[in-house]
């Protein structure tokens, strides 16, 4: 599902992400860089993302496989892990699910990732909210 489907997810997601077109699925997003696939398996994509995120460049090094982000340690910086999966439902039905989470790495990564979060408590339901609602959209059409 592309990013432009999605509303005002979409335009976040582009905004904290400048370069990223709407027509990106979310699916190519989580694979690509900035981020990196860290394991990929039937129904599961967990993603990761390094780097200074409360910026509004693109400051996210490129990784090259798992093992880099597990060894990742730059100091005022962050560790993003995005785990996106199904799970059973009940009655041959499927939900899907979606967890987020940061490390902050030193003082100045405390600070950045401090700076961002009222951002996150304010638009993290919109996952919830209109990327489901978009992705229910296009399953039932």
């Amino acid at each position: 599902m592309p990013l432009a489907e999605t509303g005002l997810l979409g335009r976040l997601v582009r905004w904290r992400i400048p370069g990223t077109t709407a027509h990106v699925p979310f699916g190519v997003l989580f694979r690509e860089p900035p981020f990196l696939a860290l394991e990929e398996r039937d129904g599961v994509l967990v993603s990761g993302l390094v780097g200074r995120i409360w910026t509004l460049r693109r400051d996210y090094p490129v990784l090259d496989d798992p093992a880099q982000f597990a060894a990742y340690d730059q100091r005022g910086s962050a560790r993003v892990l995005f785990g996106h999966w199904v799970e059973p439902a009940g009655e041959g039905r499927w939900a899907l699910a979606s967890e987020a989470r940061v490390e902050p790495l030193g003082l100045q990564g405390r600070l950045g990732v401090g700076a961002v979060r009222p951002l996150v408590r304010r638009f993290g339901p919109l996952v919830g909210s209109e990327g489901l609602a978009a992705a229910v959209r296009r399953a039932e059409g």
